[in-house]
């Protein structure tokens, strides 16, 4: 193969997805190219064709319902379409490999880590127990994991995320491969953790040539890592060229859009001397260690360590921090989901022991918005079930009539239409369902309503339209939010206090504009420095 040669090069390939009589085109006559040693990173919306193309390469799609009605895909010159079954188990895990979103569902939670590295090792270059061994601590040092030999036996549940997604990269890496296919590595990672992957790819790449597709709806990461940029929407290829140019200089109205969609504005000015609707003191979640054949308690992991929380009417609280910092178990603290000592008092009442029961007649003030829009939602009831749900139990004197009129109302004023109401979650994007969860929270005219990560999983453009949203629902009902998330940028458009976390304990606290501006603290600079692209990045930090 000439240097001149594309290492991939797929051209006029459509991809067709047939259900009973209905064939469906997801991808229209794509083509790009990638050379040696170059990351193409492939981008656009939810739905837009990015993953099931990148799935056609390896032909990991579900064939034969599956199909390519025009297209080649040429690796090193040859044709993978034509290829049969036994070629590609050579070409699968050997040149080409891949990793995915979430290392959570893509590594066996039975099997160890040493295990998982192995396999690919023996099944691929019949490797003895003992030379794979070795070779899986080389690789695991190579992806920066701190202590490898103590690593070796752990299980994935064991890790943090950002150590699940690197031991994906060591298994992705254990064959030396020509090309790597990252499906949305980063998205699910917090900020300084993606900043570290991001620069351990980069540094494999320089160490071994490797070519990289990179797949993601987050335009900030493509700027960090790739050559040249493919924009993909409703199955074509919009716009391509290289990276600084398509964002310097977008030709396409789509292109425009994705640029211009990052979350941005400024909370409402609040009221200072607002009533207090949440306030926490001293707020402790402890989980006991227990070890032993006697099951004694050996020490405590102190998730909440001693904060304090103030939240006034039409206030938004942002608290940020890495994943494993005590954030979310924060907010069930303070909303009563989970037990903890301190104080908390909610429109004026301790509910710090309050039960179950206790807590019941003072839900529908207080709701709260998940993350996961496709799990927190049941797919076995219709929108108007699941939004109805509280009024059912906090209303129960309302008619079906007065009941559907709520409903309905809910739905229009989070921007869906009152005639979806009796579809079911599936047929909705994942922004819509994000609706959904609020319009099932805002229904019962709560005066607080904790959101939790309820943008993360979401495309840019969306999560714009989520922000804009919360903030005119904000301002309209004068709620006061919890909003917990990882993603600075979005609490920057949301907050008008910040609690910075690490490892359950406050680091920095104040108003917004002073966090964001001039963080005291070393940890809260790192953070800011990752999110915002800033000179002093977390670049260097082996490992979260």
């Amino acid at each position: 193969m000439s240097d001149k040669t594309p290492l991939l090069d797929i051209r006029d390939l459509s991809i067709a997805f047939t259900q009973g009589d209905e064939t469906n085109l997801a991808v229209d006559k794509i083509s790009f190219h990638i050379n040696q040693g170059e990351t193409l990173a492939l981008v656009g919306e939810s739905g837009s064709g990015k993953s099931v193309s990148a799935l056609s390469i390896l032909k990991l799609l579900p064939y034969p319902a599956a199909s390519h009605p025009s297209g080649q895909i040429f690796f090193k010159g040859e044709d993978l379409l034509d290829s049969d079954e036994a070629d590609l188990r050579k070409v699968r895990g050997n040149d080409i490999t891949m990793i995915f979103q979430e290392p959570m569902t893509s590594l066996n939670p039975l099997h160890t880590i040493e295990q998982q590295i192995g396999e690919v090792l023996s099944l691929h270059k019949g490797m003895s127990k003992t030379a794979a061994r070795n070779r899986v601590l080389e690789l695991l040092n190579q992806v920066g994991i701190r202590d490898p030999e103590e690593r070796l036996s752990s299980y994935p549940h064991q890790l943090s995320g950002g150590q699940r997604q690197r031991v994906m990269i060591a298994m992705a890496l254990a064959n030396e491969p020509e090309l790597l296919i990252a499906d949305e590595p980063t998205t699910a990672l917090d900020v300084t953790v993606q900043a570290q992957i991001l620069e351990l790819l980069r540094k494999l790449q320089q160490e071994t040539g490797l070519s990289l597709l990179f797949i993601t709806h987050d335009l900030s990461v493509v700027q960090k890592i790739s050559d040249r940029t493919c924009v993909m929407q409703n199955g074509k290829i919009v716009e391509q060229g290289p990276t600084a140019e398509v964002f310097s200089n977008p030709k396409h109205e789509y292109t425009k859009h994705l640029i211009s969609s990052e979350p941005s504005g400024e909370p409402p000015i609040t009221d200072d001397t607002a009533e207090i609707i949440l306030e926490g003191k001293d707020i402790r979640v402890w989980f006991p260690i227990i070890r032993g054949f006697m099951r004694k308690t050996v020490g405590h992991v102190k998730a909440v360590d001693g904060i304090d929380v103030t939240l006034r009417q039409g206030q938004t609280l942002g608290v940020v921090g890495e994943s494993g910092s005590g954030k979310t178990t924060l907010g069930l603290a303070l909303t009563r989901l989970i037990s903890s000592k301190g104080r908390i008092v909610f429109l004026g009442k301790d509910i710090d022991g309050f039960s179950f029961n206790q807590m019941k007649p003072l839900r529908d003030r207080m709701q709260v918005v998940f993350q996961d829009p496709y799990g927190s939602l049941s797919p076995r009831m219709s929108v108007a079930e699941i939004v109805a749900e509280g009024l059912r139990i906090h209303m129960p004197d309302l008619t079906a009539g007065e009941r559907d009129d709520r409903v309905c109302a809910a739905l229009i004023e989070t921007g869906l239409e009152a005639g979806t109401r009796h579809r079911y979650p599936h047929e909705f994007s994942g922004g819509q369902r994000q609706r959904m969860a609020i319009a099932r929270a805002l229904v019962l005219q709560p005066r607080f309503i904790m959101l939790d990560e309820p943008t993360s999983a979401l495309d840019m453009s969306v999560q714009a339209q989520v922000v804009d949203l919360l903030r005119d629902l904000q301002q309209r009902h004068n709620l006061a939010y919890l909003f917990i998330s990882h993603d600075l940028k979005v609490v920057r458009a949301l907050a008008n206090e910040v609690i910075v976390m690490q490892m359950g304990k406050v680091v920095e606290q104040g108003p917004a504009d002073q966090i964001f501006d001039a963080p005291q603290t070393d940890y809260t600079k790192a953070l800011m420095a990752a999110a915002f692209d800033l000179e002093t990045s977390a670049s260097g930090i082996v490992e979260e």
